[in-house]
């Protein structure tokens, strides 16, 4: 199976899949107690008081189940939600046309929200603080702004960029929510609600063994799941323990620590074409052949958060951690080598 292939799928959202196993109540959502706590007792108070929920940024690396907890909020609120993303309104109309529709304490939910038209982000803030919108109307000398009174809904955005998002919009959110990653043992009670709900024989150990290898994200877990399913369908009797999870996470590259193939790529580039670094993101990004934004945004936070990759005004530079699994022998600072 090419590598290429198996990249592609491990990253992919497959929507069906996703909207199968997304929890649909606070108390089937598992992990994040804090921050469930938290939502539960803003959601009882707004409801207590008939008012709609306060405008909500959610921010934190893709799979970590931002989108599920928007739907999961309009759900608790018993009010209709509407969904779209950042780039996708680039038009004062478009955004028009979604907050007309919407009625008294009703969601919108952002997602991407750091990629939206400047433009739009400031229709977006009297629409956010006083509930209008100021359309403007023709060209020229018969240009007219028209102001559209709009219900009390409640915007929640999600980012995974944080830091790109303006700070007058930023302002105007009433929470702002940090969604981090998950320990293994909520992965794995993840993995195993997943497998009953799509009816997949596994043991205790064998939803442990993909869990601590799904980088601290449901949907990578999710994913792995299907593909050791897949595996254990031909192979193995269809029944996943920890041995059939382990070979077919290797038949994909996913290694002991979640480390996949082009984890192993970034660090060995950075160890072998730059002498462990600093190396800027542009020069990573052609070596290895991906989107700078790619590995800012997928493979670095979870690299750095376990001790391989740090990130410095100079760029990046390889751990000594790192030096000890890639390094082959190498000290931090060697002389350049070759990749392969």
């Amino acid at each position: 199976m090419p590598e290429r292939f198996v990249e592609k799928t491990l990253r992919e959202k497959d929507p069906q899949f996703d909207l199968t196993l997304r929890p649909a109540e606070f108390k089937d959502f598992v992990g994040q107690e804090r921050l469930k706590e938290r939502l539960g007792l803003f959601i009882r108070a707004a409801r207590e008081r008939g008012e709609a929920l306060e405008h909500t940024l959610f921010s934190g690396p893709p799979g970590l189940g931002k989108t599920t907890l928007a739907y999961i909020i309009a759900s608790a609120m018993g009010a209709n939600i509407k969904a779209t993303s950042g780039p996708v309104i680039d038009k004062a109309g478009d955004l028009a046309g979604l907050l007309t529709n919407l009625g008294n304490g009703d969601i919108l939910f952002i997602d991407e929200i750091h990629r939206l038209n400047k433009v739009i982000e400031e229709y977006l803030y009297p629409a956010m603080e006083d509930f209008t919108l100021d359309i403007i109307i023709d060209t020229g000398p018969s240009a007219r702004s028209v102001r559209l009174n709009l219900p009390r809904f409640t915007l929640i955005g999600a980012t995974t960029r944080s830091g790109l998002i303006s700070a007058p919009l930023r302002s105007r959110f009433g929470m702002g929510i940090r969604v981090d990653y998950y320990p293994a043992n909520e992965l794995e009670q993840i993995v195993l609600r997943s497998a009953a709900i799509l009816s997949v024989a596994i043991t205790a150990e064998g939803a442990r063994e993909i869990a601590r290898r799904a980088r601290g994200t449901p949907r990578i877990a999710n994913n792995l799941l299907r593909r050791v399913r897949d595996y254990a369908q031909v192979k193995a009797g269809n029944k996943i323990t920890p041995e059939v999870a382990d070979a077919a996470l290797a038949l994909l590259d996913v290694d002991e620590h979640g480390l996949d193939e082009m984890d192993k790529r970034l660090l060995t580039t950075i160890i072998r074409h730059f002498s462990g670094g600093p190396v800027g993101i542009g020069s990573l990004a052609v070596a290895v052949g991906e989107e700078a934004g790619t590995l800012e945004e997928v493979y670095e936070p979870y690299l750095i958060q376990q001790g391989y990759l740090k990130r410095t005004s100079q760029g990046r530079v390889a751990t000594d951690k790192a030096y000890a699994r890639f390094g082959n022998g190498m000290k931090p600072g060697a002389p350049q080598g070759e990749l392969f």
